[in-house]
Order: structure tokens, then sequence, then C-alpha cells
């Protein structure tokens, strides 16, 4: 027996553990002070009344004989996939029903789409970057090359010609930085993707947070997407199923093997998001679930203003924020991202993520996130006026 020896290649990750350790230290030592965390990546209202009943609704139906449910299909059901093909069909994106497959989350199927590909593939990631891009291609033993981020392109950067690339991963809105491409941005990725006859896989679960008509949701509203890209999304940060578990991947036909590969890998290796969170996700996309799921992003978005406009009053050099529940901030005074945590930490009490955690370009820079309470975000950035303020 021998054990996949890439798994030794990993960087030990102590981002999430160093954090839980220092809140933790400081809470022991002053326990009269409160913490606010703006670090947390995860959603914190209920899902909505919609998706409430409709899951109720599904778990009656598992009781009764004749509405039982055994199995499911492993791709979704098709009453799911038919509602997001009419999802697309709203930003004139024409799927198949054979085109959509339903997933417990954007995360595990981009670690398992790594299955359809040789290891011998070179991977192209931003840095910084969402780290499971980069852990999924290394325990493959795949070699992941980098293209910097930085603050001089916004976090947006674009192709270069010289780096050779067969696999190209892309978050639009981004973790952590919360920039988004443009249209004009991603037909030069789509354009570079097809001269090289590489894959793009776009990571869109933060697509439900763009209000400007003209941004792209769904990097399927590029031409010539359809022939290089497949898109996955989740409905964690779009409707609160971070704990649900629910998602979907688009693996177009034009993709040729690619798509009945996905079929054959899923048939394998999958039984299929349950019925009950399937009947759920189904009402996300009614007109109703829509209103209820709006209203609670909002309610998020609402907070990002909040930090971004305090950002602007200090004079904090960030991006995202906008479309995004993500604000990415150059630490202030030349602080390290590290020695810029214990700092709003010991001073304010308020808890982020520092950037070097995401990558070498992320060091001096600080991720602050809207999906604590308002209540909450307003008086943290109280605090950060007072420290920071002109």
């Amino acid at each position: 027996m021998n054990i996949n020896a890439n798994y030794d290649n990993l960087e030990q990750s102590y981002l999430f553990s160093t954090i839980s350790k220092k809140v933790n230290e400081f809470i022991q030592n002053n326990p009269e002070k409160k913490v606010i965390r703006l670090g947390i990546g995860d959603v914190t209202l209920p899902l909505c009344k919609t998706v409430i009943e409709a899951m109720h609704k599904a778990v009656d139906e598992m009781g009764v004989q004749a509405t039982f449910r055994g199995y499911g299909p492993e791709q979704g059901y098709d009453f799911l996939r038919e509602a997001v093909k009419k999802y697309y069909a709203k930003r004139n994106v024409e799927l198949e029903l054979d085109e959509i497959f339903i997933s417990d989350g954007a995360k595990s199927d981009l670690g398992n789409i790594l299955d359809l590909f040789a290891r011998d593939n070179t991977v192209l990631v931003p840095d910084p970057v969402y780290p499971v891009y980069v852990d999924t291609n290394i325990m493959a033993g795949r070699k992941v090359n980098y293209i910097n981020a930085n603050q001089d392109n916004e976090f947006l950067p674009l192709p270069d010609k010289n780096i050779k690339a067969d696999i190209i991963y892309i978050c639009s809105p981004n973790n952590p930085t919360g920039a988004v491409y443009n249209k004009e941005q991603l037909s030069e990725w789509v354009k570079y993707a097809l001269e090289n006859n590489a894959v793009i896989l776009f990571d869109s679960a933060y697509e439900s947070f763009i209000s400007d008509e003209s941004l792209p949701r769904s990097i399927y509203e590029i031409e010539g997407a359809k022939d290089c890209a497949i898109e996955f999304c989740s409905l964690s940060k779009t409707a609160g199923f971070t704990g649900t578990r629910c998602g979907y991947t688009i693996v177009p036909k034009n993709l040729g093997k690619l798509n009945k590969m996905w079929v054959r890998r899923q048939t394998t290796k999958f039984n299929g998001v349950p019925y009950i969170v399937q009947r759920g996700a189904e009402a996300v996309f009614t007109e109703e679930g829509h209103a209820e799921i709006m209203k609670n992003i909002n309610y998020y978005k609402k907070n990002a203003k909040l930090i971004s406009d305090t950002l602007k009053d200090c004079g904090i050099w960030h991006v995202g924020g906008k479309h995004s529940p993500y604000i990415w901030l150059r630490c202030p005074n030349n602080m390290k991202s590290w020695e810029f945590f214990d700092f709003l930490l010991e001073n304010a009490q308020i808890v982020g993520t520092p950037g070097a955690g995401f990558g070498k370009n992320g060091e001096g820079y600080f991720r602050l996130t809207s999906f604590g309470s308002y209540e909450n975000t307003v008086e943290a950035m109280q605090r950060f006026r007072q420290l920071f303020r002109n």
C-alpha cells in the first residue's frame, strides 16, 4: 500500500485555527469586552419562508407511500433543473436540461470536476485565491501557476499570453477580494482559453449579489464561453443553503466528451442531492422565493455598503462590497495582515481575516464580510471610525 504523497506538498493552513486561537485568548483575558466578528464567511439569516414551506411539504410526501421517493437521479430532479434553466434564460442564456447538474454545493464540484482532466494539465489561478482551487490540484499532483491579482489591476488580472494554461480558475464576484469582472474583461479570458484549447472553471457562487445589469452574472453571457467554460454555482450565499447544501454545475455539450464524462462520473460516485433539499431549492427560483432571498441579500449588501462607506471616510483603499459580501482593504499605515488583525482585535475588538492567508499577494490586505447582523456592523464601524478617521 502506497499513500498519495501529493498530500505532503500541501501547505498547512493555520489561517482559521490561528484566528480562533487568538480570539479565544483575547476573550478569556478580556471577558468584559464585546468582540464583533466580521471575518465570518457563513450566512447568518435563516432560510426564507417559501423554501421552508416547500421542504415541509416534501417531508410530508416522504411519509406517504404514493409520494415517497427513494434514489433520485444523480443529475438532479427535472423540476429543479427546469427551474435553473429558466433562471439562466432570464439572462438570455439558453441551456439544455442535460447540461445542468444538481450538486451538494460548488465547493464539492470544483474539486470533483478534476476527475475529468489528466494530471499533466497545467492549472492557472489568481493570487490571492480561494484555497480550494489550489489544494485540490496539488492533491492530484498537477502543476499550479499563478497570475498576479494586485492593487494595480484592482485584483482583476487579465490573461498573460506568455503563460500557458490548460485549466483556468475564475471567481467573479471574487472570494476573497469581492472584485467583479465586466464583460470586456471576461471576453479576454474566453478568447485566451479558446486560443490555448483550455477550459475555464468559472465560480459564480456570489452572482446574486451583482446589481448592475451591465456586469455578467454567468460566463455564458460571453460569446464563445460555451466552447470553453464550465460554470459552478451554489445556493449557499444566494439563499442561505450553507447548512442545507445544494448547488448546480453547468457542463455545456459544446465541450464534447466532458459532458458525457461528467454524467459518468456523477452516476458512479454521487447519489444525488436529497429530494427534500431539491424541493426547497426549487422554491428559491419561484417569484415569491426570489423576492424573499433578495430581501436577505439586500440586508447583507446594506452591511457591505456601511463597511465600504466607512473605509472611504477613513481614506482606506478597498475593493468589493458593492456587488459582493466581501470587502478587501489595504491595511492602514503599511501594517502586515496579521499585524493589522492583532491591532484591530486589541483596539476595537473587531475580527476580520488576514489577507496573507489567501496567498502571497494577500499580504498587507484584509478581508471583512457583511454576513453579520446590521446592529453589530454599525457598532463595529463606529469603532473603526474612532481608530482611523482623518
